[in-house]
């Protein structure tokens, strides 16, 4: 049995979080958790240049307290995982694309990963969805313009391809968006009655992230976290009825739930037994801003009712159509993107929501748990006991408990490691060659891993954090416009030696000031002075999560803390 705490948004404020951890452990009669998980938004902010690759209006920067953890004036109070988010200090999570310490005692997950702590196996997936951005690399380098600090959180398939090749059950998945179509498997009366601008989104089938729904129909832990709309939420996947739910825009939305339970009310949905819940009021000692961002700012539709949304998007899409109906012509890229979400270029179904399932993912029913941000009366934390699916070694029974590689995703991590393509925007990502290709090159990797690493005692996860970027210096305020150098970590490139991988994530000095005296690529032009369709198909918008105003109820406006 694990201990965890979850968080959902962490918004750099680490000091709340463990506070209120103890407090909760506190009220729980524990002594304590074995693993904290951070659903997102960390903010992994060194100093005051990390702040201008981060997708935060400059009005709104606050420095948080990592910084402090970072230059080790303080160390977490517990271990601490997480994956990125949409409002990162994405330049330092580049350096650890592969997973990797931002501090001691808290890992960054990476872009995509499979990892083990003590007897649990825990999957992850790091951004939000745009389907724009799905198919292309990893292009965004340093120095970056306002498009790569948009882009650069953005999932790409190259990542979901990986962990779609795991054969083996897993006990925990994170994401930071919602897998899509979650919504329907919970109560989304509640749900809407309490956020009423999801509704349209959910409806239209474009609340939430496509990516983490391949990866929730075929990975099918026990349990799923994720962050990213500031509100908690619980469902039940029920992966047998999967095939009836694979794609949300297949059947009108108050079919759907009808259809997973099979005539139950769906409005006494079979919620998950996640209870112990933090009672908001924890963090009085929180810093925080009065005047917090409200989520639609700079966003007229926004402010509309969900309706009022609802019309608008009809007539838009009536309008695209007519337009992708003139002579025939293809329609190019670029402005596609900027089309309603239906008008996408059609996704793939998720690939394991109708076939069978590997032989050794057994698992068929996931609770799904969101959460909210770090704030005074806010749903943000939980805490639980986790069993794991699998039988345990002895040695993983034993606490305490670390982290340690896991030799399928190694194995996974060398067959794709070739393909992996960095800081080109010319360059395309290579073509999905299928599960026959990959699995018998994954099995062959399997046995290296095997033989080189697992026999020689070398699969837990070093404790080699050093300090890479300079740390916070107060003189440097942090309305500096300066980008931040780049910087090779030592744990990348550790990480890469040991599986005799190539590292393009280092770059020798000259080429970084060649790059740096360059300056940053010119940007997309905008079709109609629109922001080149940055809030499409998710539940986003563009300062992160959803917006909370004109809720009803006469609860008032709602705010964001970045």
């Amino acid at each position: 049995m694990v201990r965890i705490a979850v968080e959902g948004c962490g918004h750099g404020t680490l000091h709340g979080i463990y506070a209120s951890i103890t407090k909760s452990c506190e009220v729980n009669g524990w002594d304590g958790v074995d693993l904290l998980i951070i659903g997102g938004d960390f903010q992994a902010v060194r100093n005051s240049y990390d702040l201008n690759c981060m997708s935060v209006p400059s009005k709104f920067r606050e420095i948080g307290d990592f910084h402090e953890y970072y230059s080790g004036q303080r160390k977490a109070s517990y271990l601490t995982v997480f994956v990125g988010g949409n409002h990162e200090a994405s330049n330092h999570l580049f350096e650890l694309y592969y997973g990797g310490w931002v501090a001691p005692n808290i890992y960054y997950l990476g872009a995509a990963n499979v990892i083990r702590f003590g007897p649990l196996r825990i999957a992850s997936i790091s951004g939000i969805w745009k389907g724009y951005n799905y198919n292309k690399p990893h292009h965004e380098r340093l120095p970056y313009n306002q498009d790569d600090v948009k882009s650069i959180y953005h999932v790409r398939e190259y990542d979901v391809r990986k962990l779609l090749q795991v054969r083996t059950q897993v006990d925990i998945g994170i994401s930071h968006d919602w897998p899509r179509g979650v919504e329907w498997m919970g109560n989304w009366k509640a749900l809407f009655a309490k956020k009423d601008l999801f509704e349209a989104d959910a409806r239209a089938g474009t609340l939430g992230s496509s990516a983490a729904r391949y990866l929730i129909d075929h990975l099918r832990p026990p349990y799923w976290f994720a962050a990213h709309l500031h509100c908690k939420f619980s469902a039940l996947v029920d992966h047998r009825l999967a095939k009836h739910h694979h794609d949300s825009r297949s059947l009108k939305p108050e079919l759907q739930h009808a259809a997973l339970l099979k005539g139950e009310s769906n409005t006494n949905t079979v919620q998950p037994n996640l209870e112990n819940t933090l009672l908001p009021g924890h963090i009085s000692n929180i810093k925080f801003n009065a005047d917090e961002i409200t989520l639609d700012m700079e966003l007229d539709e926004e402010s509309q009712s969900a309706e009022n949304r609802l019309q608008k998007t009809l007539k838009s899409q009536k309008q695209s159509a007519t337009l992708l109906q003139n002579d025939g012509q293809t329609v190019p890229e670029d402005l596609r993107a900027q089309l309603p979400a239906s008008f996408a270029r059609p996704l793939r179904s998720s690939p394991s929501a109708t076939a069978p399932s590997p032989e050794g993912i057994t698992n068929t029913t996931t609770r799904f748990l969101a959460l909210d941000k770090c704030l005074p009366h806010r749903k943000f934390l939980q805490i639980l006991e986790v069993d794991p699916v699998g039988v345990t070694t002895t040695t993983e029974s034993s606490k305490p408990y670390g982290l340690a590689y896991d030799k399928e995703w190694l194995a996974i991590t060398r067959v794709f490691a070739d393909n992996l393509v960095v800081g080109d925007s010319s360059s395309s990502v290579p073509q999905h060659k299928g599960e026959a290709y990959y699995q018998p090159l994954i099995e062959q990797e399997e046995v290296w891993v095997e033989k080189t690493l697992v026999q020689h005692g070398k699969m837990d996860v070093p404790h080699n954090f050093q300090l890479t970027a300079p740390t916070y210096d107060k003189s440097i305020g942090i309305g500096t416009q300066e980008q931040p150098k780049e910087y090779t970590n030592l744990q990348t490139v550790q990480f890469c030696n040991m599986l005799g991988i190539p590292n393009p994530f280092h770059l020798s000095e000259q080429d970084r000031e060649t790059r740096m005296l360059a300056g940053p690529k010119a940007e997309a032009p905008r079709i109609g002075g629109g922001r080149g369709g940055d809030r499409g198909g998710r539940g986003g918008n563009r300062w992160g999560g959803r917006s909370e105003r004109g809720r009803g109820r006469g609860r008032g406006s709602g705010a964001w803390r970045h």
